[in-house]
């Protein structure tokens, strides 16, 4: 059950009675807002002050109909804006039910507060995020609109099943290796055309070498001898009995894999507006990357999320339809909630830290599992992409590597490619890519413009 508590009320036996805060507060600027302290099993909330000016606290069950006896309650008592710690993920059922109810959900960092002073209870917890909500001293952290929520759903659905798909790949070569037949070595890649052929006939029951050997592609590089004696193994029982298991779970996992694609892709299309329904994706200025993007079937991804945003991502460098597509479901299309893109910048924790006590870098704990990090995971693999690029792009991650180092120059690039992202999506500025002769042009003519200015300061004049 769920109980009410004021603050000056009397109690009965045993419960605890909201005390009021000591000395001087700072002036409430939003009265008409509530806090929440979250919980596995139940939720302290704290409603503004009566006529009395007496705090209300009670407490709820996570039951569905206990928070939508908690949105009435809230309503009752004329609150417009609610304030809530991010714990663990009790915070997602909470903050749907209320933003569908019509409040304002502010989702505040729980690392943010977790050194206030004064804070020993779960009743004191939601009355320090009432009243530090009520003087705007809180800042809630960026969540995308509830249709790109929905997509990121999907999307990070979708990236648990491709790892898990890479999981029963390496059981695959684990029994492959066991029995001592080297797929591995005679094709590059163990799940393309002949690999997986090659495995599905060992699952049927071909031993033979040189049968399998036949099953090989006409452009492998190894010859059929050659596949002959890496095909040649000891077949055991136990290890075709977990190379079968493995099969079979891929070949679920590939089914399911499919089947979300197929909902994100339909879940893209239904936000598509009505204007862009129809219009086909502009020519790629760059023809081999477009190539290589129907290659590898992406071309329908490409054009739906052209139509969703109105803007093609994969004109940067570096940013394939997929990576595209990760930016998109996670953050969304309407960036107008970081002001500038060093905001968004830092917000993807791609911005050098400046955490400095007595001359030395304050150590930090690491955290993940954002959509931060997910967009700046892709953002650093698209940036890796670059090292061998003939493009602008890919000669800055050359030169920063060759000073800096390659972790450094991946940081770099990748915070330089959120900047791109950042400026298309924002403003609508299309990316044309100078070329690597433009930029070691460039940064030769600030070499020489810095050693003028350095002949000129020692009082000499540089000749060429």
């Amino acid at each position: 059950m769920s109980g009410t508590r004021r603050v000056g009320s009397k109690t009965a036996k045993g419960q605890r009675r909201p005390r009021r805060r000591p000395g001087p507060s700072p002036q409430a600027t939003r009265p008409a807002v509530a806090g929440i302290d979250l919980g596995s099993r139940e939720h302290w909330v704290c409603a503004p002050a009566g006529e009395a000016g007496a705090l209300t606290v009670r407490t709820f069950r996570t039951t569905t109909t206990q928070l939508e006896a908690l949105a009435e309650w809230l309503l009752e008592h004329g609150v417009e804006s609610v304030a809530m710690e991010s714990t663990h993920v009790y915070w997602v059922p909470v903050y749907e039910l209320l933003e569908s109810y019509g409040l304002e959900v502010l989702l505040v960092n729980a690392r943010h507060l977790s050194r206030v002073p004064g804070r020993k209870t779960d009743m004191r917890d939601c009355q320090w995020l009432q009243w530090l909500h009520s003087c705007g001293l809180l800042q809630g952290s960026f969540r995308p609109r509830e249709s790109i929520t929905r997509l990121r759903a999907l999307q990070r659905h979708l990236g648990n099943l491709v790892s898990q798909r890479t999981r029963y790949v390496q059981w695959m070569q684990q029994a492959l290796d066991q029995m001592n037949v080297q797929v591995h070595r005679a094709v590059a890649d163990l799940t393309g055309e002949t690999g997986m052929a090659v495995i599905r006939a060992i699952v049927a029951g071909e031993r033979d070498p040189a049968q399998l050997a036949r099953l090989r592609h006409g452009r492998c590089r190894h010859s059929e001898a050659a596949f002959v004696e890496y095909l040649t193994g000891h077949w055991r029982d136990e290890h075709l009995y977990t190379l079968a298991s493995a099969l079979q779970l891929y070949d679920g996992i590939l089914a399911q894999i499919a089947e979300t694609t197929a909902r994100l892709q339909a879940a893209v299309r239904a936000l598509q507006p009505d204007a862009r329904r129809d219009t086909p994706v502009p020519p790629h200025p760059n023809p081999d990357k477009e190539k290589a993007i129907r290659q590898r079937g992406d071309q329908q991804a490409r054009t739906a999320l052209y139509r969703l945003a109105g803007v093609d991502l994969t004109r940067i460098d570096g940013i394939s339809a997929r990576a595209a597509q990760v930016i998109l479901t996670e953050v969304g299309f309407d960036l107008s909630a970081f002001p500038t893109e060093k905001h968004f910048a830092s917000w993807l924790r791609l911005v050098p830290r400046t955490a400095v006590s007595g001359g030395k870098l304050l150590r930090h704990k690491k955290t993940g599992g954002t959509g931060a990090t997910r967009i700046a995971g892709v953002l650093r693999m698209a940036a890796l992409s670059l090292q061998r690029s003939r493009t602008a792009l890919g000669a800055a991650f050359r030169r920063t590597a060759r000073y800096k180092g390659g972790a450094v120059a991946i940081f770099v690039i990748a915070r330089k490619l959120a900047i791109l992202v950042y400026r298309m999506l924002r403003y609508g500025q299309d990316y044309v890519d100078l070329g690597e002769a433009h930029y070691e042009a460039r940064f030769r003519q600030r070499r020489l413009d810095g050693l003028r200015h350095t002949a000129q300061d020692l009082g000499y004049t540089l000749i060429p």
